[in-house]
């Protein structure tokens, strides 16, 4: 893996690049297993494995969010390439709400996860302490949960429609650097 691990003002490094796929893969892929989770019932085998998968896989990836934001703040972000300053202003606030729904997410689902009383165990690794309980909290966290999965879904297919748009329409590079840094970006 050549190349800068750090972003440049011309396009981002590798850390950058790194953590945006695996947020967008582990993001799709915990949506589909909340898919699979919610037609389970209680009796199915694997009922409870898939709630602790997923309990424990949000910890980390609120995590990863987390680790995400002070990269960003640490770096600097690369210039848009579209001279639209609309354009620009949209995919500004995009990327806001991205971030904001994340963790809305994140908080939604703790919610939902600790309104028994009960800490969330991450992968047998580390507890996460429950703070706050009861049983209306889980009701309503669980239907904010739902609406903010499917927001965050609609939003990530909508970047990545802008994306594909940059790179076959406008025949720019804002895909590609999300994919590799430049050479001699330095």
């Amino acid at each position: 893996m050549s190349g800068n691990l750090n972003n440049t003002p011309l396009g981002y490094g590798w850390i950058a690049i790194l953590l945006h796929w695996t947020m967008a893969l582990a993001i799709f892929a915990m949506f589909g297993l909340g898919l699979y989770m919610v037609e389970l019932t209680y009796y199915d085998a694997w009922y409870k494995g898939s709630l602790d998968l997923h309990k424990s896989a949000g910890i980390l990836i609120a995590l990863l969010w987390l680790t995400r934001v002070c990269w960003r703040l640490l770096n600097p972000t690369p210039k848009p390439l579209s001279e639209k300053p609309l354009e620009n202003k949209a995919a500004h606030i995009a990327h806001l709400g991205l971030y904001t729904v994340m963790v809305a997410l994140f908080i939604s689902g703790y919610l939902i996860s600790t309104a028994d009383g009960l800490a969330i165990t991450v992968f047998g690794l580390f507890d996460v302490p429950a703070t706050l309980t009861g049983n209306e909290q889980a009701d309503l966290a669980g239907e904010i949960h739902e609406w903010l999965a499917w927001s965050l879904i609609a939003l990530a297919t909508l970047h990545g429609l802008a994306a594909l748009k940059h790179h076959f329409i406008d025949k720019d590079k804002t895909l590609v650097r999300m994919v590799r840094p430049e050479s001699g970006s330095n």
